[in-house]
Formats: structure tokens, sequence, C-alpha cells
């Protein structure tokens, strides 16, 4: 079951609602065979309980109850968050069981279980999220490298402030009578994920595709911010854009086009039109990677407003 981008629900509604914080990971459906096996299924329908050996001993957790889980797989920083990052390294890995054993060894994962969807050879499917909750909860899967985070019934507003007080990627809000449709993206689970803002330097940019090529039009900016070495690569954007906004900034990228690239390091971008550093713009993404790139960032805005000067890199980003 996948939730739906959107806002909070309406307050009047809060009590019908559960908050579960939106971990940055692999989703998972781990299957239990009630005989210590386990198999571990990706969105895709891909087995991959062979990239994370770590989890193995979770199919002895319920000794001989069968039961198929909901969660995610992730892979914390020394902070204790999820880092996608650091979780790419173990991903792909199914059918690499010695490379997948020396990375458990350094960078373990850890699985989040938030559903219970089978158990004892019992559907749970037609059952509300509250009462599958609680038989989740009451299975005390609890372990090494696995956990039941608690959910909070009520107060949304306070829960989605705490995950961005964390820097945590956001908030899931599930209605409370909602039945598990699986493969179904439902208004009754709600998606919102933690944007932050930056101002950055545009630094270049790529040719779009099909119709964009045509006309000459950008497909994407290149980006960066200042630092002690000069101006840092941090990512491009591609969306975000009206039809006339493209239009706008390709007038306004012609007009800075230069031969050198203003980035340091030179980034590896093919196709790359490299332009003056002059034009101001203000990104919104999600997170930074630990080498300070944008993750799936879009296009807010220019910003005439503010000098190439005036962008710098320290000042720190703002939540939208």
């Amino acid at each position: 079951m996948l939730a739906t981008p959107g806002s909070l629900p309406p307050t009047a509604q809060d009590a019908r609602w559960a908050y579960e914080t939106k971990q940055d990971g692999q989703r998972v459906v781990a299957y239990l065979a009630g005989d210590g096996g386990l198999v571990l299924r990706a969105r895709s329908g891909e087995e991959i309980t062979g990239a994370y050996p770590e989890l193995a001993p979770l199919g002895e957790a319920l000794d001989t109850t069968p039961a198929v889980l909901d969660g995610e797989i992730l892979a914390l920083d020394d902070h204790g968050r999820a880092d996608f990052q650091l979780l790419q390294s173990r991903m792909g890995l199914a059918h690499a069981p010695a490379r997948a054993a020396r990375l458990a060894a350094r960078t373990p994962v850890h699985l989040v279980l938030f559903d219970v969807m089978d158990l004892d050879r019992h559907s749970l499917l037609s059952l509300s999220y509250a009462r599958r909750r609680g038989q989740l909860e009451a299975l005390g899967l609890q372990g090494p490298f696995w956990s039941t985070p608690a959910a909070l019934v009520g107060h949304g507003e306070q829960a989605l402030r705490a995950t961005r007080d964390h820097g945590l990627e956001g908030l899931v809000c599930k209605r409370l009578d909602s039945v598990y449709e699986p493969g179904v993206r439902s208004r009754a689970w709600i998606k919102i994920r933690n944007m932050r803002a930056a101002d950055v330097l545009i630094g270049g940019w790529v040719p779009g595709k099909g119709r964009l090529k045509a006309a000459d039009l950008p497909g994407a900016v290149l980006v960066g911010q200042r630092s002690t070495g000069g101006l840092r690569y941090v990512g491009n954007v591609g969306t975000g854009w009206s039809e006339a906004e493209r239009e706008q900034l390709a007038e306004l990228l012609r007009a800075v086009e230069t031969d050198a690239c203003p980035f340091d390091p030179v980034p590896a971008v093919a196709g790359a039109h490299w332009t003056v550093p002059r034009l101001v713009g203000e990104v919104r993404y999600s997170t930074r990677t630990r080498a300070g790139m944008l993750r799936q960032p879009s296009w807010l805005r220019l910003r005439p407003d503010l000098t190439p000067e005036e962008s710098a890199a320290d000042l720190p980003d703002k939540p939208v």
C-alpha cells in the first residue's frame, strides 16, 4: 500500500489519524515462514534477502508463527538518522553474498516495521489500520537490527513539527479505519515530505530533450554555492518551471554563457553549457548527501533581489 503526497488532515479530523515518521530507506515486505526462514521483497517484487544477511534472524523472531510484515530498511548515520546514501552501498547485492556480508559488518541496516498483512496464515488486509497496528505491536518485534516504532494517534501538527526539528524526512498520516490495499496509492495514507530552500548560483545548464531540445530550451540548470575554494557544484535542477519561466530563463542563460566552467572542481556533466555565475535562484530540496549535494531539488524562483555575493553558502537553509 502506498501513500499519496498531501498535507495534514483537517484539525477537526486529527483524532481519526495516526502519524508515523517518514523514513528515507528501501520499502520491503518481509515473509516469515514460521520455520526460521525469511524472504525479503522490494516494491518491485524482486527478492532482496541476500543483500541484508543481518536481518536473517528475524525469521526466528515469531518461532513457528508465519507472518507477512511491511516495513522500511534504513542505514543510520552517527546521529541515528536514516542516510539513503549509506543505504545505496547495500542495495543491489542480493546475488553477491560475500560482498553483502562484508558490508553488513561495516554498515549494518535497520528494519523499521509498521504494518502486518498476514499473521498465522490469516489475512489481515480487511482489518482497520488501528487493529492491524495493535496486532503488530503485540508481536513485540524488537531486535538487534529491527524494531516497531510507536505511532502517534492525533497531534498531527506536533508530530510534523518534531520531524522538522529533528531533521527527519517527513511524516506519514494513516487513517485509523483504513484497510490495507496492496499496490494502491491511497488517500487513506498521506505522506508529507519536509522540504528546505536554498539560494544557489547558476553556473551552467544542459539542453532539454524532444520539444525542449528543438526550441533550444534548458532541460536543467547546474547550480552551486560558494565555498572557501570557489563555487562548489551542488546539483542540477530540472523541475519547477512554468513554460514562460523556462523561456525567460533560457534568454538569461544565453546572455551569460561562457566557455569556462565556474565550478571547482568541474562536475562530470555531459553536454553542459557553462555560464558566468551571476544569476541567483532559490530551490527547494529534501535532504543533502554527505558531500553536500541537493537531493530531489526543484526550482522555486529567480532571486533578482540578491547579488551573487549575497547568496553566500554559509547562510542556513530555510524550511519550506
